[in-house]
């Protein structure tokens, strides 16, 4: 199914995060015409352009209705740790295709489990900057989804995790 965007929808692209579609033209790639999305990441201004015939094959999707959030709460309220045993470099591949889904629910999972996980042993670097990472994807698009300011979320998140 093709999702379609309008000048101004607010979109997640994977491992990015929201973004806002700025325009759709019309370019020339690799000698053919196709019509884009310009996309500016919300985070940190990045614009990204998606040819509309490639918007599922990338992963590109609405942010999640409102009444989604309290089912990503609801998955890091688990206390249930999928690859605690594992090595710090397996567990850290599986999580970045985790979060290269794209998928909230996904972010969600590699969010929970480094949290805590991070109280039973020291979290690698690669490990702390995805938990980073995961963190700000998960509070941009709450936010965004709830239509209020991200301090809020980043409360919300404490609470759960404190």
């Amino acid at each position: 199914m093709q999702s379609t965007f309008k000048v101004g929808d607010k979109a997640v692209y994977p491992a990015h995060g929201v973004g806002e579609v700025l325009g759709i033209e019309r370019r020339e790639i690799m000698g053919q015409k196709q019509d884009v999305y310009i996309l500016r990441i919300l985070d940190n201004g990045m614009r990204i352009m998606i040819p509309k015939d490639k918007v599922d094959s990338v992963g590109l999707r609405e942010v999640i209705p409102r009444s989604k959030v309290k089912e990503v709460y609801k998955v890091l309220r688990e206390k249930v740790v999928a690859v605690k045993s594992q090595t710090w470099n397996r567990r850290y591949r599986e999580y970045m295709e985790k979060i290269k889904t794209g998928s909230i629910f996904d972010i969600a999972e590699v969010l929970r489990d480094l949290y805590l996980l991070k109280f039973d042993k020291d979290l690698s670097f690669g490990e702390r900057k995805m938990l980073d990472t995961a963190r700000s994807l998960l509070i941009k698009e709450i936010s965004v989804a709830r239509n209020c300011r991200e301090t809020v979320v980043e409360k919300e998140l404490e609470k759960i995790f404190n």
